[in-house]
């Protein structure tokens, strides 16, 4: 090569002349993308939206998106490799592939990655720039050649591919250390074939082993640099073998782990198969193995709910979208099973109901009956024994009525007590087991609000004799009826009529006895201070009342006291974070509207006239502050506990109790230092004050985003102001027209069938502008809350 670097320009185009123009850009659903350069049309279909794309002139148009029901186009200067995207129900995002491939073709005349650093480590000069070195080819002259920042480029076809001129005087140009994109082809016995997948390649066995950006994958034996648990050893079913992409759990496309430590794991880029996937025939009428192949149109579930149809979103929403999942036959709204469940199911009209299974006639003429619950095989043994690690019986029923799931599912439940897990412990259909040694045989149940309960199972010891009379020396004599456990190891609520045996914390840790004041001194939790707290030798209880549930304090000099991890008896209408199912909105997604009444139980008024404790009142269980509603409940406050390094977080000490209603709950705390998920479900709450509408003092409420402090601290946005101990959250594609937060006000996210608060307000309460509101970080400060509760 000369080191002139003579203006010979040659770029191939991946677009293909006759092909469809989306077969360029990879799709992803429901998802919006974070840009400041972007266009906006109004255009019929994606198709349109594409034609306006690869004609933009204001940039370089590297992805589109487009919206369903505005049929609103926008063309986007940035793609998801270079910005942060977000749930958007209505939203389809469309990326030129050739942008997010990180590796070459051949020569790679037509990357357009992004290293910017030559095979030796020097940073490339901008092709714009002049100094240090005055370029032959520049963006003016080579509009096409894809001339961007100091990105690494091939605009003259050398053959030894993407080079830069660098930023070291001494050297005019080099060439970049680019990575060959894998060829689609696997060679076989019988000859090489090309790679491709059907549906959502969840049977694809070929040997791609690069993510679509062209990072390496991690091998699925590895636990570095991701620690996981797809590993061949739990997924024996599943081929993964060495570090080629798979599709183990049912995501879109096959995908792996990469071998790169700040990016967890990526899909890959297989092309779909151009012949037809293979048609289910064989019992697509009727209920053969599980159904999966089921393709009647029975649409009523078994208890005679209608089916939702799974194009829609009300009133439950789900991810079993039909665009996502071509061969799963989610047509209309017939039962289905595309999770491989133990028979079709759909989820139901009913919107306190969100599934159920159907009834399916079996193909061999069978009754199905009730598939879902085996046929009770007469056996010797329907009690257990000791813990009942040892039961084999047939009861899939919980102690409040609930059917299990099957243990080889992972609906609604997502778990790890799998078969393949547990070998020895039985875990057939749904019967109850007791894989884990816990206290007696359980199971996870079918409902959704409910992960496990224990079975309805009895002790083969246990007395079956009727209620008699029993004296206790230290009380007059009371009738026990020997029907339920009159000891039970397992909590209601938040476990302060807790009774049982259980002496050790959560960690493993020993408690002390109530009774002693060795290893840690204590004065006020004693069975003197508190006689009907049950504080006896040295088992865990709650004489305080602890919304998270038991404790003790510990016999380790190093750590006073802990929680006890004690398994919850059944689901109780008191439990932390649970709210009754929350009725549909008419106001429009992410704009602040009235909440249902008891939607949001743990959000009070603080009034005071004063920064004395005693001036300050509490006002619980209310939905409009201007009403005497019969809810209410009103609190003084005893105490306030700032936080000790200055975070804008304190606890208030009440004077008394509060009374636990449906309007009045506690909600949940995250564990400490995680984080909140990245696309988490969460909510911002408010009293009344919302903008262009009239201030009501009526409770609001409006769906909140969450982002990563990255993203907070750039220079459009807060530009490096969030602290370490708080994050911020917004609306990143556009200001609201009625939203403004309150200091201290609660941001909880959901967590399955619970919320989480995870946020405090603190600042920047304009929740109209985008990522400029910004909340104290709760994980961070869990330790410091326990510990402050217990101590005060």
């Amino acid at each position: 090569m000369r080191i002139s670097k003579a203006a010979f320009l040659f770029l191939s185009l991946l677009s293909s002349v006759n092909g469809d123009i989306l077969d360029d850009y990879l799709r992803t659903d429901s998802v919006w993308i974070l840009t400041r350069n972007k266009q906006f049309y109004t255009t019929n279909n994606e198709e349109e939206c594409a034609e306006k794309c690869e004609a933009e002139r204001n940039f370089n148009c590297r992805a589109f998106l487009f919206t369903r029901k505005k049929l609103q186009c926008l063309t986007l200067a940035e793609n998801s490799k270079m910005t942060v995207t977000f749930n958007s129900t209505d939203a389809v995002l469309y990326e030129k592939i050739i942008y997010l491939l990180q590796c070459k073709k051949g020569i790679g005349t037509d990357y357009r990655g992004t290293e910017a650093k030559t095979w030796r480590g020097i940073p490339c000069q901008k092709w714009a720039e002049q100094t240090p070195h005055k370029p032959n080819y520049t963006p003016e002259k080579y509009p096409n050649a894809g001339l961007e920042e100091n990105y690494c480029r091939n605009p003259d076809a050398d053959v030894s591919g993407p080079w830069c001129y660098t930023t070291d005087p001494a050297t005019r140009f080099d060439y970049c250390n680019i990575p060959e994109c894998e060829h689609q082809v696997t060679h076989t016995a019988e000859g090489p074939t090309v790679e491709c997948m059907q549906c959502n390649g969840e049977d694809y066995h070929g040997e791609i082993s690069r993510t679509e950006s062209g990072l390496e994958c991690q091998h699925w034996d590895a636990q570095e640099p991701h620690m996981h648990g797809f590993t061949p050893k739990h997924f024996p079913e599943k081929d993964l073998k060495m570090n080629y992409c798979r599709n183990p759990d049912g995501e879109l496309r096959p995908w792996c782990f990469t071998t790169s430590p700040s990016k967890r794991w990526e899909y890959c880029n297989i092309p779909h198969c151009t012949t037809p996937p293979p048609v289910s025939g064989l019992g697509s009428q009727c209920l053969s193995g599980k159904g999966e192949d089921y393709r009647g149109r029975i649409a009523t579930t078994e208890s005679g709910n209608a089916c939702q149809h799974w194009n829609t979103q009300s009133p439950h929403r789900h991810g079993w979208i039909p665009d996502r999942y071509p061969c799963k036959g989610l047509e209309e709204n017939y039962c289905r099973n595309p999770d491989g469940e133990k028979r079709p199911w759909c989820y139901t009209l009913n919107s306190s109901v969100r599934w159920e299974y159907c009834a399916i006639p079996h193909c061999d003429g069978a009754e199905q009956g009730n598939a879902d619950v085996p046929a009770q095989v007469p056996l010797s043994e329907e009690c257990y024994r000791s813990k009942g690690q040892s039961y084999r019986g047939t009861t899939s029923v919980t102690v409040s009525g609930k059917k299990c799931q099957a243990w080889n599912s992972m609906f609604p439940h997502r778990h790890e007590k799998t078969p393949d897990r547990f070998p020895n412990a039985d875990l057939r259909d749904n019967y109850c087991r007791n894989p884990d040694g816990d206290n007696s045989p359980w199971c996870f149940t079918t409902d959704p609000s409910t992960t496990w309960e224990y079975c309805n199972i009895k002790r083969c010891d246990e007395p079956t004799q009727e209620p008699t009379q029993i004296v206790s020396p230290a009380r007059t004599a009371q009738n026990i009826d020997f029907t339920t456990h009159t000891i039970s190891d397992c909590i209601n609520g938040n476990g302060k009529d807790y009774r049982g045996t259980v002496a050790k914390t959560a960690r493993g840790r020993t408690c002390q006895e109530w009774s002693s004041q060795k290893p840690h001194s204590h004065k006020y939790f004693t069975p003197v201070t508190h006689p009907r707290a049950g504080l006896d030798k040295n088992y865990c209880r709650n004489p305080d009342g602890d919304i998270n549930g038991v404790w003790c304090f510990t016999t380790d000099p190093e750590k006073k006291w802990e929680y006890c991890e004690i398994p919850r008896c059944s689901s109780s209408e008191h439990d932390c974070g649970k709210v009754p199912v929350r009725s549909e909105k008419t106001c429009e997604q992410y704009s602040m509207c009235d909440a249902s009444p008891g939607a949001w139980p743990w959000h009070v008024s603080l009034r005071t006239r004063s920064t004395e404790p005693s001036y300050y009142r509490v006002f619980l269980g209310i939905q409009n502050l201007n009403a005497a509603e019969p809810s209410l409940q009103i609190q003084s406050v005893q105490k306030i506990l700032k936080e000790p390094s200055g975070a804008d977080i304190a606890l208030l000490k009440l004077n008394s109790p509060v009374a636990i209603t449906d309007h009045v709950k506690p909600v949940c705390l995250p564990e400490t230092s995680l984080i909140v998920e990245r696309n988490s479900v969460c909510f911002l709450t408010a009293w009344g004050k919302t903008r262009g509408i009239d201030t009501d003092n009526r409770l609001k409420e409006v769906e909140f985003p969450v982002l990563e402090n990255r993203i907070c601290n750039g220079p459009e946005f807060l530009n490096g102001s969030v602290k370490n101990h708080e994050f911020c959250g917004g609306f990143t594609f556009g200001s609201r027209g009625n939203c403004e937060a309150e200091v201290g006000g609660p941001l909880v996210c959901q967590d399955k069938h619970r919320f989480v608060q995870y946020g405090v307000t603190s600042w920047g309460l304009d929740c109209t502008q985008p990522s400029k509101t910004v909340f104290v970080q709760i994980p961070t400060f869990v330790s410091w809350i326990k510990n402050a509760v217990i101590a005060h």
